[in-house]
């Protein structure tokens, strides 16, 4: 056989563990499906009408590879009410779904040889994209502090700045986490962003979860509030989540000013821009009846959270730390120790879709073997339907 052309880091890629899992059942209504990012919710109504608005005024052609102005001008004035950071509509790019500005960030700092430097457990596409740049993946894990009052979630910044070396181009951060609902401190965020200022070392900061908190604050703390704009820190966002927007595919980044003119190649080279009409339903999203909803969808997800603590208030081999932000439930469950196998059978047996622990770190995170992500994000009803299939399930483990 002579010499395959194709890259090693692309041969070797294959399915992470939740798409792994959710291909045993995905689209079976006997399953209650908990293993997504998402909630159960449609799109609301006003953010589906301006898009149909669009396609029925002819907004079919291409639009600036970066977003329309009025959108990113939008999202401009979104980072100001609710993180009280204000930033330049030329350092904000609209590329398309959320992944793709993971993945023009990516692209603008690492190649092949180099390592960046990942918070976990995390996200598995977040890896996996970065794999596919040439990358050596390194992981600092959250400490779990089950000692404390209440339990947390504990970055270890000494362990996170060891990982780095002189060929770290960027150290990776999710806040609020997924899957932990981990909340990154003010306080850490300037240590870290003042350790990667010294050392040249970007900071990709997935801020897709960040006025999804429990503390009454609006918003968890961004990098966007201390960095300068002329700092190496790329903020991904998207309307996925807040707005119950995922199967629309639309995100934006926050890169550093000096990239102006170049993000209009790379956005143009990776995708020619986002959808057209889709642009204009997440303009409707950051309108006040955009924040209403935002406040609707948070309040939906506080109730899944209290729903998924009163069960755990009545299991003995299940446990958790209480999420600070995002909607997800990081589960530890007594004696599991592989996690997909586990997930996969709740699918056939219990009816039930979790997403595996192993999935969230590298193959030697024990800890993480040890744990299911589900997503709160639901009707209390079907989520406590789902709870108690997943507690059988575990009696019988």
């Amino acid at each position: 056989m002579p010499p395959s052309p194709i890259r090693p880091a692309i041969a070797q890629l294959g399915p992470n563990g939740i798409g792994r899992v959710a291909m045993l059942g995905l689209g079976d209504p006997d399953i209650i499906p908990l293993w997504f990012g998402e909630s159960d919710l449609v799109t609301p109504a006003f953010i589906r009408e301006a898009a149909k608005l669009a396609l029925d005024e002819g907004r079919t052609f291409y639009t600036g590879a970066r977003g329309i102005l009025p959108l990113r001008e939008a999202i401009a004035a979104f980072h100001a009410r609710t993180a009280g950071a204000r930033i330049g509509v030329e350092r904000i790019t609209v590329p398309g779904a959320a992944m793709l500005a993971v993945v023009t960030a990516l692209q603008c700092v690492v190649e092949t040889g180099d390592n960046i430097v990942i918070v976990s457990p995390v996200w598995p596409n977040i890896f996996q994209a970065a794999r596919m740049t040439g990358a050596e993946i390194r992981f600092a894990r959250l400490e779990e502090e089950w000692q404390a009052s209440p339990p947390r979630w504990r970055l270890d910044l000494s362990k996170l700045f060891n990982a780095c070396d002189r060929r770290t181009r960027a150290i990776f951060i999710a806040s609020p986490g997924n899957p932990t609902g981990w909340i990154m401190s003010a306080a850490d965020q300037r240590a870290v962003l003042e350790f990667a200022r010294a050392r040249g070392i970007a900071i990709i900061s997935d801020e897709v979860y960040g006025t999804l908190v429990y503390d009454g604050s609006g918003h968890a703390p961004s990098f966007l509030q201390i960095a300068e704009p002329d700092d190496a820190v790329f903020v991904i966002n998207s309307f996925s989540k807040p707005w119950a927007m995922t199967g629309w595919r639309i995100g934006w980044l926050v890169h550093p000013a000096t990239l102006d003119q170049q993000m209009y190649v790379m956005s143009a080279a990776n995708n020619t821009g986002a959808t057209t009409f889709a642009q204009y339903g997440a303009l409707a999203a950051l309108s006040p009846q955009g924040d209403t909803f935002r406040g609707e969808m948070l309040a939906r997800c506080r109730t899944g959270r209290d729903v998924v603590q009163q069960f755990l208030d009545g299991q003995n081999r299940l446990r958790w730390i209480r999420p600070e932000g995002a909607f997800y439930g990081f589960l530890q469950v007594e004696g599991l120790r592989d996690s997909l196998t586990f997930a996969s059978a709740l699918v056939h047996g219990a009816r039930v879709g979790v997403a595996p622990g192993s999935a969230f770190g590298p193959a030697e995170d024990k800890a993480s073997d040890a744990c299911v992500r589900i997503c709160f994000a639901q009707d209390p009803e079907r989520l406590e339907d789902g709870l108690a299939r997943l507690g059988e399930a575990v009696r019988q483990l």
